[in-house]
């Protein structure tokens, strides 16, 4: 494209008109070549390329209505360059929304996003998992320790699980029940940190 096609699609955007289209059209197919460019350049997606390409041609047609564009630059090293832009902002804005994508998000809130059955479903098998996870961390604590928290989750009272394990009394239990509860929290505490 020379220095007098310039001229005439400059001419033909501000003349506006219904000879406006015409040239919007001229600008839109001389430089079609940008989306292949763009997506051996930039590695991106045809589509996208194509998104960026329709952006550059409103933004120049934009800014040459405006007065904005003053001709000091060939109007293709004009349109490349606010091509170039649009696509490194496209690239920048897709890498953000991965970024935002992949960042962990509490499983707790993404199950009430789930309809009714399927968040019941999930629920549950957290559930079995969460209690897995306990029952090994109750195992590594010792048999009495497993035994009498167990007893007392079940809904036993501290004088129940006294009898029940021999105890001398309930305040016995009471007291060997808050220790195994204190290793136990101390115990997952220690092992999210190390996560």
């Amino acid at each position: 494209m020379g220095e007098d096609s310039d001229i005439a699609i400059l001419e033909g955007l501000k003349a506006g008109g219904g000879q406006r289209r015409i040239f919007e059209r001229d600008l839109y197919k001389t430089f079609f070549y940008f989306i292949h460019q763009g997506t051996k350049k930039y590695g991106m997606a045809e589509e996208d390329a194509a998104s960026a390409y329709s952006d550059t041609i409103i933004s120049i047609i934009d800014n040459i209505v405006k007065g904005s564009f003053e001709g000091r630059s060939a109007l293709k090293s004009y349109g490349y360059k606010i091509f170039s832009n649009k696509c490194v902002d496209l690239l920048r804005k897709d890498a953000t929304n991965k970024r935002k994508v992949n960042q962990a998000m509490p499983i707790d809130s993404l199950v009430y996003e789930l309809p009714d059955q399927a968040r019941t479903a999930v629920q549950q098998l957290l559930m079995k998992e969460e209690r897995q996870y306990l029952m090994q961390k109750l195992i590594a604590l010792g048999e009495k320790c497993r035994q009498i928290l167990l007893f007392f989750e079940d809904g036993y009272s501290d004088k129940d699980i006294a009898g029940f394990m021999e105890y001398n009394s309930p305040d016995v239990v009471k007291t060997s029940r808050l220790r195994c509860l204190e290793r136990l929290k101390k115990n997952v505490n220690v092992e999210q940190t190390l996560r």
